[in-house]
């Protein structure tokens, strides 16, 4: 019955939004009951509320709307303020020093101070945290609060793209009150546009607007965000006008967005990558040739224009324009089965082995496919792989720990390469545990592009880095491809950008 009615759905036809819903096995979203309330709905809810701790995209997107960073990036990648102001490097580089903005408050009414600001890093930088960017600020050696609204960063050496780094949501800036209470992940009390005013897991979010936040005026007075598993569903409810915004990650429903008259797609290319992941730490992928011959094997062309339609691109490990290698220049991108069987050989494993592969549902929607496509591909060479599907939140889990053989996965991309990728591949890497992997060269490498402050310089180790950890072989780099929101005609100001963030949603606003 599901099947039929998606089918009938995809074909144009329509039905009744509310008893589509209800057909599909999901809460109907609301009527609109405020014309300045934004209705919203996203396929995959928050998996955590904890700033610091979450990886998984969709609890970054809903909380970067909630807490601040000292800066952001703007859509085209460039440094701008946030809870700061101003910031300025020292001569040698090893001094980081921001003013807060004054106005700058937490939704419970206190003033951000460097306090605030102070504590947020120094939770960052507790390993007990278990941060998810707490190797991108290794190089922090202490922090002065010269004043209430001065925060001085005293480096171990020089580290370019702190900055950058800075700017992410995993670097939120709390209240030092609520780091001492214990409370940051049961509470949510940002200095952001919204605050969260109710959160029913899977089912949805309510944001109502900070009118003491910093950045001015929100363009609405809140969005009410719906969690409609189904993309489809999430279609028909654009197509009713249940719903104003949303935020979309099937390319096969994406790509339908266009074709309604009523309906704008913002599609931009994005810095996060689809990637297979191996386990470098189990048998037989501690063999570098066994790695070698997975990336032979895999034809990648073939995986995006299966699973993504062709919505995207092939790419190496960088996928900012300016840094990116030509992935022809890279190990085995043009796929080599006689290669692979070889390398199999050579390692001792002509008649393959069996392995397993875990991806998480719907997230993103694509990993099913893309984990079918390279069983197939991999079969040819002898492997036999059996494919683990699993609920988010559980394969987040299995992925932090490194509990897998091989991972589909999608990762979040960064403006700068070593913000990017330090957390794997360096030796002091937090995330060490998902790549299980690290050489010198690797670590060496990354070490140099940290401190390096010409571009072309850095343009050449980052292009070695690529080079190397491809035929290393630790990871299989696939795509990237897009970021899809819809909308309604009547709504104004989103501004797409090619981290993902949904950050602009701040000065959205509806036309009447």
């Amino acid at each position: 019955m599901v099947q039929h009615l998606t089918k009938k759905l995809l074909s144009g036809m329509t039905l009744p939004g509310i008893a589509l819903a209800a057909m599909l096995g999901i809460a109907a979203v609301p009527a609109q009951a405020d014309a300045a309330t934004l209705r919203m709905a996203w396929s995959q809810d928050a998996t955590g509320l904890d700033p610091h701790k979450q990886t998984a995209f969709s609890s970054l997107r809903l909380l970067e709307l909630i807490y601040e960073p000292l800066v952001r990036l703007d859509a085209s990648l460039q440094i701008t303020p946030a809870i700061a102001d101003s910031w300025q490097f020292s001569a040698d580089g090893k001094e980081l020093t921001f003013k807060l903005n004054p106005k700058a408050k937490f939704q419970n009414g206190a003033a951000v101070t460097s306090a605030d600001v102070k504590a947020s890093f120094e939770r960052i930088l507790d390993e007990k945290t278990s941060a998810a960017a707490r190797a991108n600020f290794l190089s922090i050696a202490s922090i002065d609060t010269p004043d209430s609204a001065t925060v001085v960063f005293h480096l171990s050496q020089p580290d370019v793209p702190i900055l950058t780094a800075m700017s992410d949501i995993n670097a939120a800036i709390v209240p030092a009150s609520e780091i001492a209470a214990g409370s940051i992940g049961t509470t949510t009390i940002g200095s952001g546009p919204f605050k969260l005013e109710k959160w029913d897991p899977n089912s949805k979010e309510v944001l109502v607007a900070n009118k003491d936040w910093a950045g001015g005026a929100t363009g609405v007075d809140g969005i009410d965000i719906s969690v409609l598993p189904d993309e489809t569903a999430i279609l028909a409810a654009l197509r009713t006008k249940q719903i104003d915004f949303a935020l979309l990650n099937d390319p096969l429903v994406a790509t339908l967005v266009p074709k309604e008259a009523s309906l704008q797609l913002n599609r931009v290319p994005v810095l996060a990558y689809h990637v297979l992941q191996l386990n470098p730490s189990r048998k037989p992928m501690t063999e570098l040739k066994v790695r070698q011959a997975i990336s032979c094997a895999i034809d990648r062309q073939e995986v995006l224009d299966t699973a993504s339609l062709g919505e995207g691109k092939i790419t190496g490990p960088l996928t900012i324009p300016a840094l990116a290698t030509d992935p022809n220049q890279l190990f085995c991108y043009t796929r080599d089965v006689e290669k692979a069987k070889k390398l199999m050989a050579e390692a001792g494993y002509a008649d393959g082995f069996s392995a397993s592969v875990i991806g998480a549902t719907g997230e993103p929607p694509t990993a099913t496919a893309e984990a079918q496509v390279i069983q197939s591909q991999l079969a040819e060479i002898g492997v036999k792989l059996d494919i683990k599907m699993m609920e988010l939140n559980v394969y987040v889990d299995a992925w932090l720990k490194g509990d897998f053989d091989m991972a589909i996965a999608l990762n979040g991309g960064r403006a700068d390469p070593y913000t990017m990728y330090n957390r794997y591949w360096t030796k002091a890497g937090n995330l060490q545990k998902v790549a299980n992997y690290i050489d010198d060269t690797l670590d060496g490498l990354m070490q140099k592009g940290r401190t390096e402050t010409d571009p072309a310089a850095r343009k050449v180790i980052f292009g070695d880095f690529e080079k190397h950890i491809t035929e290393m072989s630790p990871w299989i780099w696939l795509y990237t491809s897009y970021s899809y929101t819809a909308q309604q005609k009547n709504v104004g100001g989103f501004v797409p950008v090619p981290t993902g963030s949904l950050f602009s949603l701040a000065k959205v606003t509806l036309q009447q």
